[in-house]
């Protein structure tokens, strides 16, 4: 007898780090994902895009995110790579379920539709060529927001389906909020009869920082102890379930970190770190309420979820003016917000706007080094973790290196749904990516494509257990992933000519996927800035 297709729920969360889960040693409570990966997979040698909006192209289309038109974020650079937004020659998930019978649902942060100014939010093009929204590219149904970042309590521009709309000024948590309307999606596709595809993509934990009272309080005095001791401890806690491949040493505490000992504002430091451990917190009660609809409604059986992050955590401080001058600082209640980190404001309401800063992106991106935006393991890696009950149960812990391109496969061989060679009467690109359902239901696996990065000009590839990485403008660095995945070992002086190998690999992979020289790049972005938003 043949299984009927599944429902597939695709849960992506945001700058959340390898080491923020509870199964990955933190001290944050996530029952719910935990309980995702006893009854189901867990795969931790994922990697993402280390940034939002490639991670997020890329996820979509089964393309490296050059490929899918954002090789960098929402600006548009002027080549096909760089233009900002999802290419037409690029198929999103929702594009191939839909036509094979699938309903196709979409909650939270959509940012692969274009760059917006948020402090010009009235004169935003939505919809438009370079502005296409979810309902444009293969969703039926659409809450979120379409660029990169909002105010958890106060978001200053809400899509439902093609239209704005406004929220509560005084009762509005934007995590709660597309929880809510995945819930009613959820139940509106289990009546329809129809299987269904549900995009769940999060804002949290990226800044500002942003968290209800009562899960503040379950982390009230947690982080006194300060970063040194939180990421030591998760390390040994990572050690103690043997969640890793094998027992690599820590990297040492980022240099630009100082020693907890030295730092002068302690109480609101570990206050800043209690706001963010609170937003994982409500994500993980999300999620538990998304899986107690599934079981109310007599679907969890045959849904396969996936769960991931779209980047390291971030290490981008929150300044007056820097990133928080893009931003919103009304309320939309008429209050004014305190924008950027200050130490005289306790961190976590409505009235302020905060990031939790680079030593504790460093915990959050345990035992690896450096965080978003850079492709070194601190940027790129985060947790896999799956369900499908139908097909496979209690799988356990894979180490196979994949990429978020493979999900697209994965999702298509799941659902039985064949890739096309045209959308909308116009030719596609071929995914890059491989599906992961041998591995996740327990059977032996490698990818067999090397997996390649390009970020403003840092730049990496992998092929088996060698990973060849660098910084932009500096030179290649190699580490053999195995026995080194923490990046302490630069193997490249003694091994020029597997260095050579790859770098040739990667530089064929560059030309044809588009990539182009950031030294070249940058002047434009700079320019695109003067008129564009550069958050995310």
């Amino acid at each position: 007898m043949t299984q009927a297709r599944p429902n597939i729920v695709l849960i992506l969360v945001d700058d959340m780090g390898f080491a923020d889960l509870g199964l990955m040693g933190s001290e944050i409570r996530t029952p719910h994902i935990d309980g995702i990966a006893r009854r189901g997979a867990v795969l931790t040698a994922m990697y993402n895009c280390a940034r939002c909006c490639p991670t997020r192209a890329a996820l979509l289309t089964g393309l490296y995110p050059h490929r899918a038109g954002i090789g960098h974020m929402g600006a548009n650079l002027g080549t096909p790579a760089y233009q900002g937004f999802l290419r037409n020659d690029a198929a999103t998930i929702a594009e191939v379920l839909r036509p094979a019978g699938y309903r196709t649902y979409m909650a939270g942060k959509w940012h692969v539709g274009g760059d917006f100014w948020a402090r010009l939010v009235d004169s935003w093009r939505v919809g438009d060529v370079e502005h296409p929204t979810p309902l444009q590219r293969g969703f039926d149904r659409f809450y979120g927001i379409v660029d990169g970042v909002t105010h958890f309590f106060s978001p200053h521009f809400i899509m439902e389906d093609q239209r704005r709309v406004e929220v509560s000024p005084s009762n509005y948590y934007f995590t709660d909020a597309i929880t809510d309307k995945a819930i009613g999606m959820i139940e509106e596709g289990a009546a329809s009869g129809d299987p269904f595809f549900l995009y769940l993509a999060h804002a949290a934990p990226h800044w500002p920082l942003h968290a209800h009272e009562q899960d503040i309080a379950k982390y009230d005095g947690v982080y006194a102890r300060g970063w040194d001791a939180v990421r030591t401890a998760r390390h040994e806690e990572m050690r103690a379930r043997q969640i890793l491949q094998h027992d690599w040493r820590i990297s040492p505490r980022d240099q630009a970190a100082p020693a907890w000992g030295d730092v002068k504002h302690q109480d609101w430091e570990a206050s800043r770190m209690a706001v963010y451990a609170a937003m994982i917190d409500r994500l993980d009660q999300s999620i538990g309420r998304v899986l107690a609809t599934l079981r109310r409604l007599g679907q969890e059986e045959n849904t396969l979820i996936l769960f991931l992050s779209d980047n390291g955590g971030c290490a981008e401080f929150m300044a007056e003016d820097g990133w928080a001058k893009f931003m919103p600082d009304v309320h939309n209640d008429g209050r004014k917000i305190s924008m950027g980190n200050r130490p005289n404001l306790r961190p976590g309401g409505p009235l302020t706007y905060m990031s939790y800063d680079l030593p504790w992106a460093n915990v959050s991106n345990a035992p690896f080094r450096l965080f978003k935006h850079w492709v070194h393991e601190g940027g790129i890696s985060t947790p896999l973790i799956a369900q499908w009950p139908a097909r496979f149960r209690n799988t356990g812990v894979a180490h196979s290196a994949c990429h978020v391109v493979d999900v697209l496969p994965t999702i298509l061989e799941a659902a039985q749904v064949r890739y096309p060679d045209e959308l909308g009467g116009q030719a596609i690109q071929r995914p890059d990516g491989e599906s992961l359902l041998p591995v996740l239901s327990g059977r032996d696996w490698t990818r067999v494509q090397p997996i390649y990065w390009e970020h403003e000009g840092n730049a990496a590839v992998r092929v088996g257990d060698f990973k060849l990485v660098r910084k932009f403008n500096q030179d290649w660095e190699l580490y053999h992933m195995e026995q080194d995945r923490t990046e302490l070992h630069d193997l490249a002086a003694r091994e020029r000519p597997r260095v050579q190998a790859l770098a040739r690999s990667y530089e064929g992979w560059a030309q044809a996927a588009g990539v182009v020289d950031w030294n070249l790049q940058l002047p434009k972005l700079l320019a695109a800035w003067q008129m564009d938003d550069p958050h995310g």
